[in-house]
């Protein structure tokens, strides 16, 4: 088929699928877009081995670019697979006049000719095959005559047996049919309305030349009904909707979910360490972050996939303690069917592959095992794997982030850590200082988790007391913000009111208030004293109106005894 044809997709790949023969298809580069199995067979080559390569990479011939032969003729060439020698057909495809590809077709010369007979039953095979595929299909020669139809065609024209309309005018077969038009214009007919009977339906013609002349047509109805055609553009709108949804709900799954407005804090360290990651977000580089327990090591990785150029794509998360070691590999590469007992069929992707031309986030890299770390290595240095089980070399384009509260040069002198992939991944530091080391950050945190808890418990606090505030800024924090904010969530579970207060609080704090009662007890009997002196100061120094001798007389104290408590109050 050539010149303007162009079948239904899913009906043409049925029917070139079912034939014997090898058929390729390729663009008008010369790059193969179709292959049928039996090209596969005889080439001994897997599709994705033949399909987007360029034909002269695939048959070991020397075919010219379909631009700079006279592409309007059929070309033939000859080629030898093992013992057998094939005759290659090489024939144009044209699309409203303009060259758009080729069909090359193998014909097996090795043995003798094919027999009429075998002709006949090729040709009965792929008749078949047009019946089998349950769609209205006719076909007509140069002078409009039928020379197929398909069951499915006759039954809706009403004809009990569909070889008796052979031969006879497409006029007299099929009301309202244009396909006799097509082939005096040449031009195909995509989508047009046609009425049959009591029904409109949706017809598609096409004209089939050779060299420049029409020697046929081929029909088909694609829908028997237009409300067939609402149907399904009212399914593919329903499907579209689900595929954006699933789209949105897999990046938000696989997606980060901080940005730096999420990092509270006004302190001077914490300003210069997201300063430094937002710089180095904009870049490819990687990121080694290091912090204790609950800085928010993870809440950082998050933040510079968000602002770094990649913030499209994927962010998968790994912590490197948390699996198994023997499943850590199997996590980080995927694995093939059968790699191992217990692998999932078809084989699984990994987590390089999950995150491809994203962000791999690797938490605790320092618990990772020795010989996982030199196979890491690799990835990081060449940028490519293969999974386990497998042989085909994958190249990744991955973003890598990690992270770990341990020293990893100390371990790599106790020969716990690749020294060389230490280095590799310290490309850029990032060090979250601790929560006691930026206390005036824990006010501004501890208002940020209260609003987030109030939303995640549904309660509704607004206040903390004085003295909780004065707990917490005395306290040295060893789990960090995780700890503060699970003192949060604890406190909030419990209490009736609206205001969280030192017996809201854990044990172990509220015995810190506790053990510090006695020396508060002494503390507020002192600041009474000196608010009662202070007054009766103010109220001698109004009543001589400012006389500080005589006010010194009435409080019955030395005049530069009243100076000094002067100057103490600033009164």
């Amino acid at each position: 088929m050539q010149a303007g044809q162009k079948v239904d997709l899913q009906s043409g790949i049925h029917i070139l699928q079912a034939i014997n023969s090898e058929i390729l298809m390729v663009d008008r580069k010369g790059i193969v877009v179709f292959c049928n199995q039996s090209v596969c067979n005889t080439l001994k080559k897997q599709k994705d081995e033949i399909i987007g390569h360029a034909i002269t990479a695939i048959l070991p011939i020397d075919i010219p670019d379909l631009s700079t032969v006279n592409s309007d003729t059929d070309m033939s060439y000859e080629l030898n697979i093992d013992d057998r020698t094939f005759i290659l057909n090489q024939s144009p495809i044209y699309e409203k006049a303009e060259l758009v590809g080729a069909v090359i077709t193998f014909q097996n010369v090795t043995s003798d000719r094919v027999s009429i007979d075998g002709l006949k039953q090729t040709i009965e095979k792929y008749e078949n095959a047009l019946n089998l595929l349950s769609e209205c299909i006719l076909g007509v020669d140069e002078r409009g005559n039928v020379t197929f139809i398909s069951c499915s065609y006759a039954q809706l024209l009403g004809i009990d047996n569909p070889q008796s309309v052979i031969g006879k005018h497409c006029t007299e077969v099929v009301e309202n049919t244009r396909m006799h038009i097509v082939i005096q214009t040449g031009q195909a007919e995509i989508g047009h309305i046609q009425r049959i009977g009591n029904k409109n339906v949706i017809a598609t013609r096409i004209p089939i030349t050779k060299e420049g002349k029409s020697v046929g047509a081929i029909g088909k109805i694609v829908f028997h009904d237009l409300h067939e055609l609402k149907v399904l553009a009212n399914r593919i709108h329903t499907m579209e909707s689900k595929l954006e949804y699933y789209q949105k709900e897999l990046k938000r799954i696989q997606g980060a979910k901080y940005s730096f407005q999420s990092i509270v804090g006004n302190s001077e360290r914490i300003k210069e360490v997201k300063n430094n990651a937002i710089k180095v977000a904009k870049s490819r580089s990687t990121v080694l972050i290091r912090g204790e327990t609950g800085t928010g090591k993870e809440l950082f990785a998050h933040a510079i996939h968000l602002a770094s150029p990649r913030s499209e794509g994927p962010f998968i998360r790994l912590n490197c303690a948390a699996i198994p070691r023997g499943l850590l590999e199997a996590e980080l590469f995927g694995y093939e069917d059968g790699a191992f007992t217990g692998a999932k069929k078809g084989g699984r992707p990994g987590k390089f592959e999950l995150a491809q031309n994203g962000t791999l986030f690797l938490d605790e890299i320092g618990d990772m095992p020795l010989g996982m770390q030199a196979k890491l290595l690799r990835v990081l240095q060449e940028k490519e794997f293969e999974r386990v089980g497998g042989t085909k070399v994958r190249r990744v384009d991955v973003r890598f982030i990690a992270a770990t509260n341990q020293d990893l040069w100390e371990m790599t002198r106790q020969g716990k850590f690749r020294e060389d992939l230490y280095y590799r991944l310290n490309v850029f530091m990032i060090d979250i200082p601790p929560l006691r080391e930026r206390k005036e950050d824990i006010i501004p945190i501890t208002n940020f988790l209260i609003d987030k808890l109030n939303t995640e418990l549904g309660s509704n606090i607004i206040s903390i007391d004085e003295k909780v505030i004065r707990i917490f800024m005395e306290y040295d924090w060893p789990g960090n913000v995780r700890e503060l904010e699970n003192i949060l969530e604890r406190s909030m579970n419990v209490l009736e009111e609206n205001t969280i207060q030192v017996h809201h609080l854990p044990v172990y704090l509220r015995k810190r208030w506790e053990n510090e009662q006695g020396d508060d007890a002494v503390l507020s009997l002192q600041k009474e004293v000196e608010m009662a002196e202070k007054r009766a100061i103010i109220k001698a120094l109004e009543k001589v109106s400012g006389n500080k001798q005589e006010a010194a007389n009435l409080l019955g104290i030395h005049r530069a005894s009243l100076y000094r408590k002067i100057e103490k109050y600033n009164l």
